[in-house]
């Protein structure tokens, strides 16, 4: 994989031009420069200088009036599903690019390469060489934050064994856990953990603990290899700011201390007469254990580190906020003992319910656990979260469940007029919080008439927003006692589907919708009759309480991704126009 094709070569380059080159780049290479009309080749000692003579070289050095081309150099038979994605922006996030590779089709690793550039490398290796040729077709050369991406093949030495398809998985573990942070701050750790460390700092300190045009926060991201967020923009005129750091348990809790001592070096120099601190923000799903029976384990690790800890009340909590704040008191090196005993039991808590989520994930198929607002993942500002998407429309969709960014779903459901107020809220701060919350868009649809029993409420969003949505609608709906105390609240939700595909939801002789119904416990109704609307779609009716009416939506759902499937025309092989040949 250290041998390299230069492309764009002018007829006048000869190989003590490219000598110079190189030595001038004190790029080292292991073998004579071959040059041929257009193009030449070279070998590198090793991956660390090939990846330095095209982070340095390709698209950025001229020879002879033209700008070089510079990537691995993969034998055509070698050239199946495995990409190298190069000029990554340096603080794009894991799930975007993931959710950007996964349009071009399943991906099955993408892997970090180090680099001494301030732009990220990733390998990525596709299920299917198809897969493969449409994400270099596409990507290639494809602007991204002012970054131009590079794509090239490199070598996959299986793609002889596995034939055209390269379909199978052989040898290759699938996709690990989802990834926080962004790809171009360092090689990721394996132990990395999956739930960032938040604290709460003061204001007055945010300008130090940025430094000089960033100069202090890069240096500590440098040091504890680490992701650090600072959120300046949120609760403008607060007298904290949160930050969140992704990175190990290790990494997270040298970067908190490094922030710390910047804290105390700046209350000196400030004559700033407040107690140092350190505030660190958890889900309340946790603190409860953290807390331990009768207080055991916080009075356990008060004593062990020589600190005072206090949490916030739960009134200070909103259904839209769900983070208590930790209050710790002590000297800086007491701090930084207790934050880590602190989150130890944070990551612990995590780790049992995603395990127990993970176990009933099978119940409503084609939902991002992570995404749905249960776990911290899904709380403001900690790492990627369905409230920090853009809005319905503002990318493109991707029929894939559970892989990158999915297809936007409209629904609408159905709920009593006289709870329209209550959904609204105060000049409509409810909505606006719910909305915000979900990640979906949420509108109120006109009255059809004066009288009129229940309101239309049309959600749009990708599956994980319409859960998070329909959920507090409901629970809103029982909070308000627009149901009795021991009434279930059950509403109904309407769906289009493409006209041809409402046989398949009914199934031959209805046996399909009958078996949704056993299996979801709603009412299913697909209208006989029905006129296609403009879009040429008919509705199909669900009832029942809010987790039925969810199964019910996911698998409809997925009967639609099969007829989709289904209706895709099918590669033929043979059909790559052919390439230049590289040795």
């Amino acid at each position: 994989m250290n041998k390299l094709y230069i492309g764009n070569v002018s007829a006048e380059a000869s190989e003590e031009d490219f000598e110079t080159i190189f030595e001038q780049w004190k790029i080292p290479h292991s073998g004579p420069f071959l040059v041929k009309t257009g193009y030449a080749f070279v070998d590198c000692p090793d991956e660390k200088a090939a990846m330095k003579a095209i982070d340095v070289l390709s698209g950025k050095v001229e020879l002879h009036g033209k700008l070089l081309e510079v990537e691995i150099s993969v034998p055509k038979r070698q050239r199946s599903c495995k990409l190298q994605m190069r000029n990554i922006p340096p603080h794009m996030q894991w799930e975007v690019l993931d959710g950007m590779l996964a349009k071009y089709g399943p991906v099955e690793s993408c892997e970090q390469v180090n680099t001494d550039t301030e732009t990220a490398v990733v390998n990525v290796r596709y299920t299917a060489r198809d897969h493969a040729k449409l994400a270099m077709d596409e990507l290639n050369g494809q602007m991204l934050e002012d970054y131009v991406l590079k794509l090239s093949y490199i070598p996959d030495e299986n793609a002889t064994a596995e034939g055209p398809s390269g379909g199978g998985r052989r040898g290759y573990n699938a996709r690990g856990t989802p990834r926080s942070g962004s790809p171009g701050l360092g090689a990721r750790p394996k132990l990395q953990s999956d739930i960032p460390l938040r604290i709460l700092v003061p204001t007055q300190f945010v300008g130090a603990i940025i430094g000089k045009e960033g100069a202090t926060i890069r240096n500590i991201t440098k040091q504890t290899h680490s992701k650090i967020d600072i959120h300046r923009k949120e609760n403008a005129g607060a007298a904290e700011k949160p930050i969140t750091i992704h990175s190990t348990p290790e990494g997270c809790s040298n970067a908190c201390t490094a922030i710390m001592e910047i804290m105390q070096k700046e209350a000196l120099d400030t004559k700033f007469t407040e107690e140092i601190v350190l505030k660190i923000l958890a889900h309340n799903n946790f603190v409860g254990r953290l807390i331990g029976k009768e207080g055991r384990n916080l009075k356990k690790i008060e004593q062990d580190t020589g600190t005072k800890i206090t949490i916030s009340n739960l009134q200070e909590m909103t259904v839209y906020n769900p983070e208590r704040t930790i209050t710790i008191k002590g000297q800086i090196d007491d701090l930084a003992k207790a934050e880590v005993e602190v989150m130890k039991k944070v990551r612990e808590s995590y780790d049992s319910d995603m395990a127990a989520m993970n176990l009933q994930s099978n119940l409503i198929p084609g939902l991002n656990l992570n995404a749905l607002g249960l776990f911290p993942s899904g709380a403001p500002g900690m790492g990627p979260s369905m409230s920090s998407v853009p809005p319905p429309g503002a990318h493109g969709g991707c029929s894939s469940f559970g892989q990158g960014h999915p297809e936007s779903e409209t629904v609408h459901l159905f709920i009593p007029a006289l709870a329209v107020g209550a959904i609204i809220g105060k000049q409509g701060q409810h909505i606006k919080q719910l909305s915000h919350f979900a990640g979906a868009s949420i509108k109120i649809a006109p009255a059809e008439g004066m009288d009129v029993q229940q309101r239309m409420v049309i959600i749009i969003g990708p599956p994980e927003a319409q859960f998070k949505a329909q959920c507090r609608i409901f629970g809103k709906l029982k909070e308000e006692n627009f149901f009795g105390p021991k009434e279930e609240v059950k509403l109904e939700a309407h769906i289009k589907v493409p006209s041809f595909a409402a046989g398949r939801v009914i199934g031959k002789g209805g046996k399909t919708v009958n078996e949704l119904q056993n299996l979801t416990c709603a009412e299913v109704v697909v209208p006989r009759d029905q006129t296609p609307d403009e879009n040429d779609q008919v509705i199909v009716k669900i009832s029942g309480h809010f987790f039925a009416c969810q199964l019910a939506q996911r698998k409809i759902q997925e009967i639609l991704a099969q007829v989709r499937r289904q209706q895709q025309p099918k590669p033929t092989s043979g059909a790559q126009p052919p390439q230049p040949r590289r040795k």
